[in-house]
Formats: structure tokens, C-alpha cells, sequence
């Protein structure tokens, strides 16, 4: 199935008798002008108006383009999870067998709610094939909850096996954990203050002990505008003195502490220390335990930075219903596919602008061979 008949799968809220336009051709055309650099539902419009003989040659377009308060009247009405669904089979089938590091991270999208509203920012939880440089899903976290709720939906839509999967201090929870043991996968998982008892535990072993054989120490250095970063990785068999409390954690084999000294033009140096939970095996080396933590930051960097930077999801003001939310996806779906188009070695900005006037290179992002 190609994209289009994934999206056809997505149910018309409208009554039939009052459809002028398609659902499919809205929801190409949105996807077309948000890869082609629209931001909003009036350049959509002015987007599809430009390239009208160009829609035409695959879509059916009975009343021409519709008009912004269509657009926006029918992402309201759109449900959510019907769009979510067909967005993650096509991400998927585009995937195919998923290898090495899946990153699990949250993002609000700040420009959803109005300044003191009491309704609770739109927030999405994606997981990102950081080795393969692609967004496999995402789930919209329930205003009444949090990610704790959200991640393990998420797992049980994706195959992981085999895979590590790295989250954050939030889903650092003994439930997530087994899950991703059940679906046959490793963990990499940050570990902060929400266990506190473990956390202090951990931090006595690293500070009292020094290493012995079977671990692994690994140091690195980075450096770039004007910083330095040097990192210190040391992974560790679990202590005797969290032997009993880790039978409580599917699979928990090793802990691990990196400790991060960072040195910037004209101010002073600083330290930082922080520690994981893992269950690969204590005699892992520690460079693979060093590349799953820094691969994590790439859904910060590759992902949640480039929707902020090059989408101005952040200043997106549209937020009734459910039209945040699905436009949450367009985008996302949108940089999915910007990103696995190979033959323009340029940034996402660049590539948007590119696919706005070159409409021979919107075929190629879209996969029509146009």
C-alpha cells in the first residue's frame, strides 16, 4: 500500500450528502503544502490554489480546492485515532524491520493551548529509530494522565524485538520495564529521584567502589560551538545491596553512570553525573551502553528540535478540537518523509523549500515518482 491508501483508510466525519471535496484530496493536499512549507490553514489553500493542474493529475478535486474554513472544520472533526493509526502503518511499512536504538520521548506543542487557559497542553510521546534516522509512532498523551500511561501504549503498537529501547526518568517504572522484556527487547533507562531509595543506592555503589574485572569503563569527547564535553561512562554489575529490590525489574543486569564535564568559551567548567538502569548484560562493553544514551538525544535533536525549528509547531496557534492533534501528525508524517527522501543531502528547512517550488520533488518525498 502506498501512503495515499493508507490515508484513504481514515474516516469521512461528514454527512455524505454535504461532501463537495474528498476527504483524501484534503488530507493530500495538507500534506503536500505542510512538506511544501504551509504552516497554517490559509497557505495550505494558497499552496493547493498554485498547484491545482498539479493535484489534478492524481486527484479527483470535484470543487477545486476546498477552502481554509473546510480545512479547518473537517481537522477538527477528524478522528484522531483513525489518523494516528494509518500514519503509524505507513511509518511502519516505510521502516520495515527496525534495528539498534528506539528513543521514547515526550513533546508538548506549547502554540495548542491559549496563554492561561486551564485546559492541559497538547502533549505526544514519539519513538524514534535513532539508528535508522526515522519516526516509527506516536501517541497523544490524555490530558488526565501522563506519559507513564501513553509509553506503554505505544510499545504494544510497535515490534521492538530485539531493538534497545531508551526512555527518560518518566518512564523509568517497573511496568514499562516488563513490557519491553515481554516484547523481547532490551532497556536503557534514565534513573533519577522518582526512586529515590534506588537512586541513592546506586550513587553510594559508584562513589565507594572502584571499578573491578568484568566492568567496563569508556570515556569520549565532543566538541562543538565554542564547547567541550567530555564523557565518562563506567557500567556495573548490580551491587549486593540492590540484589533483592532488583528481582522487581524485568531482566535488570547492570547499572550505569556517566559523568559529564562540560567547558564553554568564557565560563567556567561543570560537572554533571547521571545514572541508568539497563538489561543488557553487565559485561556489555560500555561503548555500546555510551551510544544507546547519546542516541537518545537524537529524538530531541533530529526530532522534536526540527518540528520546532523547521514546522513552527511550537507557534502554531490552531487548537480547536481536534485539529492540534492532527495537525500534530501531518507534521510529524510530513518530516518522516522529508527525512527519507535520500537524494537531497541539505536540512529540513531547505528540503521544505525545494519540495514548495519544485514539484518534482514533492513526488519523490510523496514516493509518486511524479
Amino acid at each position: 500500500m502506498n501512503l495515499l491508501e493508507h490515508l484513504q483508510q481514515v474516516p469521512d466525519p461528514r454527512i455524505e450528502r454535504r461532501r463537495r471535496h474528498d476527504l483524501i484530496d484534503l488530507l493530500a493536499i495538507a500534506l503536500c503544502a505542510t512538506i511544501g512549507g504551509a504552516d497554517n490553514w490559509v497557505e495550505v489553500v494558497q499552496f493547493g490554489q498554485a498547484h491545482h493542474d498539479w493535484f489534478k493529475r492524481f486527484l479527483r478535486l470535484p470543487s477545486g480546492i476546498a477552502s481554509h474554513d473546510t480545512f479547518a472544520r473537517v481537522f477538527r472533526r477528524l478522528d484522531e485515532q483513525a489518523l494516528e493509526a494509518a500514519c503509524m502503518q505507513w511509518m511502519r511499512s516505510v521502516a520495515g524491520q527496525v534495528q539498534g536504538v528506539i528513543a521514547i520521548d515526550g513533546k508538548t506543542v506549547r502554540g495548542a493551548t491559549p496563554a492561561g487557559s486551564a485546559r492541559h497542553a497538547l502533549h505526544m510521546v514519539s519513538a524514534w529509530a535513532a539508528d535508522m534516522g526515522l519516526l516509527l509512532g506516536q501517541r497523544k498523551v490524555d490530558g488526565k494522565s501522563n506519559e507513564i500511561t501513553a509509553i506503554p501504549q505505544l510499545l504494544r503498537l510497535l515490534d521492538v524485538q530485539g531493538c534497545i529501547v531508551t526512555i527518560d526518568a518518566m518512564g523509568c517504572q517497573k511496568t514499562i520495564a516488563g513490557q519491553i522484556v515481554q516484547q523481547r527487547a532490551d532497556y536503557v533507562l534514565a534513573l533519577k529521584g522518582n526512586h529515590r531509595h534506588m537512586h541513592a543506592v546506586c550513587k553510594k555503589h559508584f562513589a565507594s567502589t572502584a571499578p573491578t574485572a568484568g566492568e567496563h569503563l569508556w570515556s569520549e569527547e565532543s566538541s562543538s560551538h565554542s564547547r567541550k564535553e567530555q564523557r565518562h561512562y563506567w557500567v556495573s554489575a548490580i551491587p549486593q545491596a540492590l540484589q533483592r529490590g532488583a528481582k522487581e525489574w524485568a531482566g535488570l543486569q547492570c547499572l550505569v553512570r556517566v559523568q559529564r564535564l562540560r567547558q564553554c568559551a568564557g565560563k567556567e567548567a561543570s560537572e554533571s553525573t547521571s545514572y541508568y538502569i539497563s538489561s543488557l548484560p553487565a559485561h556489555t562493553p560500555a561503548q555500546v551502553l555510551a551510544h544507546c544514551i547519546r542516541a537518545h538525544w537524537q529524538v530531541e535533536n533530529a526530532l522534536h528540535w526540527s518540528l520546532d525549528v523547521s514546522f513552527g509547531e511550537d507557534a502554531c496557534r490552531v487548537r480547536k478540537d481536534n485539529a492540534a492533534h492532527n495537525l500534530a501528525l501531518l507534521r510529524r508524517l510530513a518530516l518522516g518523509q522529508l527525512k527519507a527522501e535520500p537524494t537531497l543531502k541539505v536540512g529540513i528547512q531547505s528540503k521544505r523549500r525545494r519540495a514548495g517550488w519544485d514539484l518534482a520533488y514533492l513526488g519523490k518525498v510523496m514516493g509518486w515518482g511524479i
